[in-house]
């Protein structure tokens, strides 16, 4: 894993951002708590279903409406329309929370004038909840949001979709995600990757 800490960041044109478990938060266990109870059904089977199905609802593929549907069908049970509703809301509110400190360094970044992008699996209703309530979003010169662009980390289609975006070339960005098989999906397609552990370690490595 490229992932110097002598500034390695600064010679790079772009600094391509994960969202959750960098800039924003994993899910809360309050938020989880709140998902499998208004599931109603066993908390194992509900995640097992919940992830096990996700993919395509990241990716765009399925609404949030089909992909509860598909989770039921997967735990033998039926969600009415109400039902979806109310598993939809709290699966965004389960995601909502924000590291400030992150936004305050990708602000830090931008006003720089570095480039700086973002590139997350997130379903269309959570990418437009968050750009509704997060200005910090528009400065990003790219947003790559799964749900929009056909591919899910750490799928290949996912890092040539970004860099053909910012027609920058591979070794001329730095990616930040908090997966390993994320960042080694990046590094196959050339770009040098740095495994987000703490807003510290990432300032070392960006030369700040």
């Amino acid at each position: 894993m490229n992932d110097s800490p002598h500034g390695l960041g600064a010679a790079h044109d772009v600094v391509l951002f994960d969202m959750f478990g960098v800039i924003a938060c994993h899910q809360s266990q309050d938020g989880k708590d709140r998902l499998a109870a208004t599931a109603e059904v066993p908390e194992s089977a509900f995640w097992e279903a919940y992830w096990g199905l996700r993919r395509p609802y990241d990716r765009g593929d399925v609404t949030g409406t089909a992909y509860w549907r598909r989770v039921a069908d997967a735990l033998g049970t039926r969600f009415d329309e109400d039902r979806i509703a109310r598993l939809v809301e709290a699966d965004l509110a389960s995601w909502s929370a924000v590291d400030e400190t992150m936004v305050a360094l990708v602000e830090e970044l931008a006003g720089a004038g570095r480039r700086v992008a973002l590139l997350s699996n997130i379903p269309e209703e959570l990418a437009a909840r968050h750009e509704e309530r997060h200005a910090w979003l528009k400065h990003f010169e790219v947003c790559a949001f799964s749900c929009r662009i056909g591919h899910a980390k750490p799928e290949p289609g996912a890092y040539r979709w970004c860099l053909d975006a910012l027609d920058t070339a591979p070794d001329r960005v730095l990616f930040v995600d908090d997966r390993e098989d994320n960042i080694r999906a990046a590094e196959a397609a050339g770009v040098h990757g740095h495994l987000f552990t703490s807003p510290a370690r990432l300032r070392e490595t960006l030369g700040l």
